[in-house]
């Protein structure tokens, strides 16, 4: 589904949500802090496989726009702060918003304690995208990936820990067997409410940047200029730059090694970690 446009889910952080529901079978996952230092929220990116059902969907945040923007993508949301919706309301972006609820895309499943029991699935947000006349076709520019020989680096298991607090504390345990990234969260497994599976990725990319409080609850991040990039992919630590055009929020998000080459990702699922500057990541 090369030529097909993105779609942008967000989906919860909260340990009460999990497990969620379509996260192994997104190309992209985007994990970035919603306040500072404390919880996580996801934005999860859909083109080559179409989940049954997506979801804990949460609200938009005005941080997350840009991201989304850089990947030409329709992005699906419940509600939002005002500070999101404000710039969406405006024609910001083709976007989905449950609150509105367009052509029934979205749902609130029985048993599920709200804010977290709202869902939908990717042919239900497709169609409404389809009936709101959103163009359909992508122009991402998207990241270029590695042919050949892709034997790991590393002979042993290793292990990425990513120093979010609490239940959002992420750690990715690397398995040279299979060439991924097993995910735990809050010290338990990540797991895809679809399949009852433990999400495996082949890259994880981790931006270095700030994040500061805007009002009560809304944080910013600083998700456009440059900073610090670690790369993990076939076992090893690549450091290089993350850059994002701050003078066009359309701009691709471009990860750089020491060289200045954009890295060349292995095939398979990527997860973006943002973390603020002084949060720990260890590799051991």
């Amino acid at each position: 589904n090369a030529n097909q446009r993105p779609l942008a889910v967000m989906l919860s952080g909260d340990a009460v949500a999990r497990p969620l529901a379509g996260l192994s079978q997104a190309d992209l996952v985007i994990n970035m802090p919603v306040i500072t230092n404390s919880i996580t929220r996801f934005m999860a990116v859909f083109i080559c496989e179409h989940p049954k059902e997506i979801g804990s969907i949460r609200s938009a945040r005005d941080d997350f726009l840009p991201l989304a923007q850089g990947l030409d993508a329709i992005y699906a949301h419940w509600g939002g702060s005002h500070f999101a919706l404000d710039k969406l309301n405006a024609g910001l972006m083709d976007n989905l918003d449950a609150l509105k609820n367009p052509f029934n895309a979205f749902y609130r499943k029985a048993g599920i304690e709200a804010p977290h029991n709202g869902f939908s699935s990717f042919d239900r947000l497709w169609e409404a995208a389809r009936k709101m006349n959103y163009r359909l076709t992508g122009k991402v520019n998207g990241y270029p990936h590695l042919d050949g020989d892709l034997s790991p680096v590393a002979t042993t298991t290793k292990t990425l820990t990513i120093g979010f607090p609490g239940s959002f504390q992420v750690k990715y345990e690397y398995h040279p067997q299979d060439n991924s990234y097993w995910r735990w969260r809050g010290g338990k497994k990540e797991i895809d409410k679809n399949t009852g599976q433990q999400v495996a990725a082949k890259n994880v990319l981790i931006m270095r940047t700030t994040s500061r409080q805007i009002e009560g609850q809304y944080n910013d991040v600083q998700v456009s200029g440059q900073g610090q990039a670690l790369i993990f992919l076939n076992g090893e630590k690549i450091l290089g730059i993350w850059k994002k055009d701050a003078s066009n929020p359309k701009s691709k998000l471009y990860f750089y090694d020491q060289n200045g080459q954009e890295v060349k990702l292995v095939p398979g699922q990527i997860w973006l970690e943002i973390v603020q500057d002084n949060q720990t990541i260890t590799w051991e």
